[in-house]
């Protein structure tokens, strides 16, 4: 039967064995198997995939897992040994502004599952390689930390911060890079619509940028005045 993931369960189970399935060995009267057809597939599931498994309640997403070790019993019952993923909203600190929709945490949850609870496979990739998609699919994923299921602490616990608001770079949202200081901004934090900021593209230039050039313009054409009074600006938007 399905288990269904827990806080309790979770501190427990890392309590009493930390590393009870990372060094897992083969038990008498079991084998260790190269690979499962998942049912009603031809879809063939190796220790290293990530893989799609039944939620206990029919309304969920499916959980995500990556397979650490497949074997079978005397009676072919197979299981497979997993290392979850975690989604932001399972964690417990919960799901933050900065969490992308497909983004998924790494944790240090091991378990055995029935491998026909498998339904799929699918994809995690690390944050870099997802960023650089030009389609993401239903399958795609991505993972930027691993998760300490007993104390909620992440490695690493420190991430780069963009724009004003700084906070860490979620890849569903749309942002805008200054071509002065090459920082990313959010179009709202800059007073700006998503319209306004496809359009402009690359001629964006924040506003700490546009006052630095103000300024070395007044240094460099105070001597130049045009005719109408106004300074010629360094950088002009085109």
């Amino acid at each position: 039967m399905h288990k269904k993931r827990s806080e309790k369960s979770l501190y427990l189970e890392h309590t009493a064995k930390p590393n009870s399935f990372s060094m897992a060995k083969t038990r008498p009267g079991k084998r260790d198997m190269d690979s499962y057809t998942i049912r009603g597939t031809n879809k063939v599931v190796r220790a290293g995939n990530c893989v799609l498994m039944r939620p206990s309640e029919g309304d969920m997403a499916p959980y995500v897992a990556r397979v650490e070790k497949i074997e079978a019993d005397n009676r072919n019952n197979i299981k497979v040994h997993v290392r979850w993923y975690y989604r932001p909203e399972e964690s417990m600190g919960g799901r933050r502004q900065f969490h992308g929709s497909k983004e998924l945490f790494l944790s240090d949850h091991y378990d055995v599952q029935s491998a026909h609870t498998i339904e799929g496979k699918c994809i995690v990739h690390s944050f870099k390689n997802y960023t650089k998609l030009e389609n993401v699919g239903p399958e795609d994923y991505y993972c930027r930390f691993e998760y300490k299921a007993a104390t909620g602490a992440f490695v690493p616990d420190r991430v780069a911060v963009y724009c004003k608001c700084e906070m860490p770079y979620n890849p569903d949202d749309l942002m805008v890079q200054c071509e002065g200081c090459k920082d990313w901004y959010h179009p709202a934090c800059v007073g700006m619509t998503s319209e306004q900021t496809k359009q402009l593209a690359a001629d964006f230039v924040c506003s700490d940028c546009s006052s630095e050039d103000v300024k070395k313009s007044l240094s460099t054409y105070a001597s130049f005045p045009l005719s109408n009074g106004k300074v010629v600006p360094k950088r002009q938007k085109r």
